[in-house]
Parts: structure tokens; sequence; C-alpha cells
């Protein structure tokens, strides 16, 4: 009996895919709910499950080809042989029982890591895996470059440049086009349309740190003990966040026509860079979660964003977004709009400072924060106090953690 493996119901908004990766070929055994493809939209990577047992005996489309939801993308055989769909294919003639099957280790690579590992020619096999259930993370191949011994290394650049040598006329200056991926044009279209269709002004501030690093370095070995999972500073900017935007609606609202949509409810949105590029999975009601479930919450959606496994569902909504650029080593920046979110909060790096207190110089760990905001329904005095109540909630912690 032949079962048709089909484009999966896309999410909402999204109306086509482009297959990215075939991990199967025609003639190839597959199991059930093995991932068959790699489906790209301009959100997120979805992966195609065989739903049988048996043979894939056809593929409708191929790599770089666009599919909306329902169409064909391949046929599996239930009832035929190794040796007879490979016969079928044009394969080589070889014993099934031969044929060369994935390793382990194959079966639980991300999207990512995969087109890593086959872009550096790396054999997965050898590459000690730190994820679930030894999964094989993007860290874990950079750990695995850099462990590769200098002489090794040294002689493989020396033979790469002495092919280019000879292949390469000389002084020819080399260029590269290649297509951008489905998300990284999404990025490009939504960054315009915030440009064009918002009036975006920034106003900046700077929070000093020092009450938080002291709460973090006292009470950090017993809040990971208890929690399993270490305080960071982005719990206490989630929930300083929250505090002001409860104080100042509109920044927590969004433009819809001639209309102001004010959300009653906290959806942060969090700012992460991926493999892919930059996604902003979105933390629910996050006026209603704990400093340990904040945290554990952005832990989570870090892994998923390195692995390729950011869900559409992670990704939709948010009411506010905060970009942290300080991890990157930024010193300032003006963030541009999430659409159609009126507000986005930019952290930046933090640095030791002198800074006047009390009429003395001292040094501080200083971090200059910028909001970036919608001018049609914030205006400029709201954006200013809004930012000075979250630097009032991060600069007296103490005060923000009892309501007052």
């Amino acid at each position: 009996m032949t079962v048709e493996v089909k484009v999966p119901a896309l999410p909402e908004s999204v109306v086509d895919a482009t297959i990215l990766d075939w991990h199967r070929k025609i003639g190839h055994g597959v199991s059930r709910d093995e991932n068959l493809v790699d489906l790209e939209t301009d959100k997120v990577v979805l992966e195609v499950p065989a739903p049988v047992d048996g043979v894939l005996t056809e593929i409708l489309f191929h790599e770089g080809d666009t599919v909306e939801t329902g169409q064909i993308l391949a046929t599996i055989d239930e009832t035929a042989t190794l040796s007879a769909a490979k016969k079928d294919a044009g394969a080589a003639q070889q014993p099934a029982t031969m044929q060369k099957q994935p390793a382990a280790d194959e079966q639980i690579l991300t999207p990512a890591v995969r087109r890593l590992v086959r872009e550096l020619d790396l054999d997965p096999q050898q590459i000690p895996g730190s994820g679930k259930n030894g999964r094989i993370l993007k860290a874990d191949v950079m750990k695995f470059l850099d462990q590769q011994e200098p002489d090794e290394t040294a002689q493989e650049l020396q033979a790469l440049r002495s092919d280019e040598a000879d292949t390469q006329p000389q002084g020819e200056r080399l260029e590269q086009r290649v297509p951008m991926t489905r998300l990284r044009a999404r990025v490009a279209e939504r960054l315009l349309e915030a440009q064009q269709n918002a009036a975006i002004l920034t106003t900046f501030n700077e929070v000093d740190l020092q009450q938080i690093m002291a709460l973090r370095s006292k009470y950090q070995e017993k809040f990971e003990k208890a929690h399993d999972v270490r305080l960071g500073f982005m719990s206490f900017f989630i929930k300083a966040s929250v505090e002001a935007l409860k104080k100042f609606p509109a920044v927590n609202a969004s433009v819809d026509g001639n209309d102001i949509i004010y959300h009653g409810y906290f959806d942060i949105g969090i700012a992460v860079g991926s493999p892919r590029g930059l996604v902003v999975p979105v933390l629910r009601d996050a006026d209603q979660s704990s400093f340990a479930e904040l945290e554990k919450r952005v832990r989570e959606y870090g892994q998923k964003a390195v692995d390729g496994a950011i869900s559409y569902e992670d990704l939709s909504g948010g009411t506010f977004t905060i970009s942290n650029g300080g991890v990157y080593g930024s010193m300032l920046s003006t963030p541009i709009l999430n659409p159609p979110q009126s507000a986005i909060l930019g952290m930046h790096n933090i640095q030791q400072r002198p800074v006047v207190v009390d009429g003395e110089i001292v040094i501080r760990p200083m971090m200059y924060l910028a909001l970036s905001y919608d001018h049609r329904i914030i205006d400029g005095r709201e954006a200013v106090q809004f930012l000075i109540s979250i630097k009032e909630s991060l600069e007296h912690p103490a005060a923000m953690l009892l309501g007052l």
C-alpha cells in the first residue's frame, strides 16, 4: 500500500514553505515518525515525519521548491522491499541488507546542526553531544572544532590555500551570491514595515546595577540549588518592565488602523539569536511567573533557538519586547519595533564606570538603556517616565520585590 507524505498544516498567516533538506533518498527504508524533510517558513523550520514504516518510493519536490499545505511531498510503500525499491529508483545494485542506514547520532541532529555538520564535512559520530538524550548542539560542534589538533588544522588550511592558489586567477576578487533565508527575508520585511508605518523615537537612560549584582552574588548558589537554574539579569528586567507596563498601559498597547488596542495581559518577547537569525519567542503572562520560572523559560528558549527547535507557537503574539545587545558587547543602540507592538527595550553591556553618588565619585556597574517607541500612541513624557520606572525598579530591587 502506498502512503502519501503531505505538507502539514502551516501556522496561521504562513502561506507557503520552502524545501530545506531531504534526509532520505528514493529507495531508502524509513521508520514511522522519523524526520524525512525540513520545511523552512518565514518563522520556523518544520520537520515532516514519516507516517508509516516502509520504503521511500517517490519524491515530488526538491530542495529549494516552494510548497503549500496539503501538497504531496513524497510517497512511501509499506509493502515494498528495499531491494525492489532501489531497483525501481535506478540505484546501485547492492543487497538490501547491506544498504547503509543512518547513524544513531544523525537521528538526533536538529536542522541547524545538521546543516553545520554537512557544511564543515564532519562526522557526527565523533562529536560528543551535551543536549538531552545525547543531542548534538551547535556549541558541541564549535567545541569539537576547537579541540582539533592545531597542526592538523594548519595543514588543512595550508592545503586549502594551495588549492585556491592553483585554481584562482592572480588578483581575482571573489564574490558569492546566496539567496536570503526565508527567516532573514521576513525579518528584513518586518524591519522595513516598522520603519515605514510607525513614528519611531528612542529615549535613553542609564541604570546602576549595584544592588542587583549584590543580590545575585549573595543568593546565586542557594537559588541554583533550589530551582536548578542560575539567577540571571533577564528576570529582573522582565519584572521591572512588567511593573512599568502596568503604570503606562500605552506602552503595552498596539495600533490597529485607527484604533488603539490596550492589552490587559503581559506577554514579553525576548529577542535571541539563532543559527537562522534573530527570533523573538514570547513569555506569556510574564506577570504571573516567579523569578525562577522566568529564568527557566528564558533558558529553554535560548536552547531551542540554538537547536533550531523554536516553534511558531513560541513566536506568536507578544505585547512588549526586550532585546539584550549587551551579550554581544553592544554599548548603545536604538532597537527597532517588533510590529504591531508599540515599544521595545534595549539592554546593553554592563561596564564599571565612575558616577557621582551622594556627592562622591564611586565606581559602579552601569548599563545604558534604550526605549524605542511609537510616537503615534506614546508621548515623549510617557516614554521617559516608563524608562525611569524601569531604572528605579532595577536600582531598588527590594522595593520591586515587595510591590512598593
